[in-house]
């Protein structure tokens, strides 16, 4: 699980540069990307990042419920996110936690702006989160899952949000920190934009960072967050038009 800082017992960069997995400072873990798997959903997609596993699943626009909470000139976009029992080493206690109950607010936060919520109003959205397996960064993993089932539902939006977490180990920066990196590590930065629009959605920072070293971090997660943001677009194309071609094509009228 994402928690505290521990006090490392080993480097976590070697003297070659080389993180414990092998990655260089600003390289990523793997990212697998799917859209489209629950079907009782009106939106799913699912994302393996590293060793996190997590399915993202969008029911609505739908009736509000209760009713007193209906907003009369928009929706109202909820978020759950939570970790199954069997996600982490030791078996969680499968009640929200105050972690999971917060992580879920930063998530309606982190996608509520990229939502056009006056397209839709007195209806309810709601974004469930389900992580499988926890790895470290699993916020910015659920965010980016997320936004895809928003899109595979067809709900309006401005852009998709993008989420990527960039940090300090060994008082160096990095991207996107695993669990012991995160664990260990003397800073996490988890970020979420919209590409397209240059919007930041979300920003947290857990540490001490020098300026340089937060400027360095941040403009490496919106660098990395660019990135995954090409994987989203692709992963959408091959479900609604079907093959790397049609992505090509895509991408060449966006150019």
């Amino acid at each position: 699980m994402e928690g505290h800082r521990l006090a490392p017992e080993h480097k976590l960069i070697d003297e070659n540069g080389k993180r414990r997995d092998g990655r260089e400072w600003n390289q990523l873990r793997p990212i697998k990307l799917e859209v489209g798997l629950v079907k009782n959903a009106d939106g799913s997609a699912y994302i393996e990042w590293g060793k996190n596993k997590i399915m993202a699943a969008v029911y609505g626009p739908k009736e509000v419920h209760p009713k007193h909470q209906v907003l009369p000139d928009r929706a109202l976009v909820r978020a759950r996110y939570h970790m199954a029992p069997f996600s982490v080493d030791e078996r969680k206690n499968p009640a929200p936690s105050r972690r999971e109950i917060e992580i879920s607010k930063v998530i309606r936060e982190a996608l509520a702006p990229a939502i056009i919520v006056e397209d839709y109003p007195r209806t309810a959205i709601e974004v469930w989160v389900e992580v499988l397996q926890s790895d470290g960064g699993s916020r910015v993993a659920g965010i980016t899952a997320a936004s895809l089932a928003l899109a595979d539902a067809g709900i309006n939006m401005r852009d998709l949000v993008v989420g990527c977490s960039c940090g300090l180990i060994d008082d160096t920066v990095v991207a996107d920190l695993d669990d012991t990196e995160d664990k260990e590590g003397d800073g996490d930065m988890p970020v979420a934009m919209m590409p397209n629009l240059n919007w930041v959605t979300l920003l947290q920072v857990d540490g001490m960072y020098s300026r340089e070293k937060f400027q360095k971090a941040f403009e490496l997660a919106l660098e990395k967050g660019r990135e995954i943001y090409a994987m989203q677009r692709e992963a959408l194309t091959k479900k609604f038009f079907g093959g790397e071609a049609m992505t090509a094509q895509v991408e060449e009228e966006a150019a």
